[in-house]
């Protein structure tokens, strides 16, 4: 993509899954990357699975004060930042009268309130220089109804109506755009889903299966090159054709 070599880039929620993948995406385009997730042994796997990478940072993005300190130390590895991946979430498969109110807040405080406290970090940064990109993650799940995942639903339909927001209020110097996979092969997909459930799903989506990491991985940088400076404020899905005939409420 053009545009991405030694841009300065922030991936949440990066030790693995989609965030991994479009770490060594990133990395393949030549940008300086640097990853912050929660989990602290995934951050030295990941540092000595690539080495390219510029550096981690261990925080849990519901934390105001955590982030303030992950983006203090961000500003020493990497003096800016070009584009933020805001890509932390997490999800629990239960039904909506079961969810109790710890979950609930659990839920909304990593997948909304962080990408939101992320969000406004990256952004003073990129207002103060030459601006930037932020890409949030999303999900179909914020489109459409999907039993099982009621908070996690909610904190989804909550990203893209931040992302619209902010690509309001950022214009013109940074572009915000929502990315929203419908179902991804990750490791917390492969942890909520037997084989079976995973197969039912598969027959259900035109394109007959999940989406690998690296196909989100590819958009985000599509997204964030300069092969996309017109593209703002919008929701752009990646399902393999699932929610075009309302398959995803399934």
């Amino acid at each position: 993509m053009r545009g991405l070599a030694n841009k300065r880039v922030l991936i949440t929620g990066g030790a693995r899954g989609i965030g991994a993948a479009t770490t060594q995406r990133f990395l393949a385009e030549g940008a300086r990357v640097v990853v912050l997730d929660r989990d602290a042994a995934g951050c030295r796997q990941l540092q000595q699975t690539l080495p390219g990478l510029t550096g981690t940072i261990t925080a849990d993005v519901a934390d105001p004060a955590a982030v303030a300190h992950a983006f203090a130390a961000l500003d020493e590895l990497l003096q800016g930042l070009d584009v933020l991946i805001n890509n932390a979430g997490i999800s629990m498969r239960h039904a909506f009268l079961d969810i109790t109110p710890a979950e609930w807040h659990q839920v909304l405080s990593v997948n909304l309130t962080g990408v939101f406290l992320v969000a406004q970090q990256a952004a003073r940064r990129m207002l103060a220089a030459d601006g930037g990109v932020i890409l949030n993650m999303g999900s179909v799940s914020g489109l459409v109804g999907m039993p099982g995942y009621a908070d996690y639903n909610a904190t989804k339909a909550g990203v893209i109506e931040l992302t619209r927001t902010m690509a309001l209020e950022l214009a013109p110097k940074i572009r915000v755009l929502a990315v929203c996979p419908g179902y991804v092969l990750t490791p917390m997909q492969e942890a909520e889903y037997t084989p079976a459930m995973m197969s039912a799903v598969n027959r259900k989506i035109p394109l007959g299966r999940h989406a690998s990491p690296q196909e989100i991985a590819a958009l985000f940088a599509f997204l964030a090159s300069n092969e996309a400076p017109f593209m703002t404020g919008q929701t752009i899905v990646i399902d393999g054709g699932e929610s075009a005939g309302g398959l995803a409420s399934s």
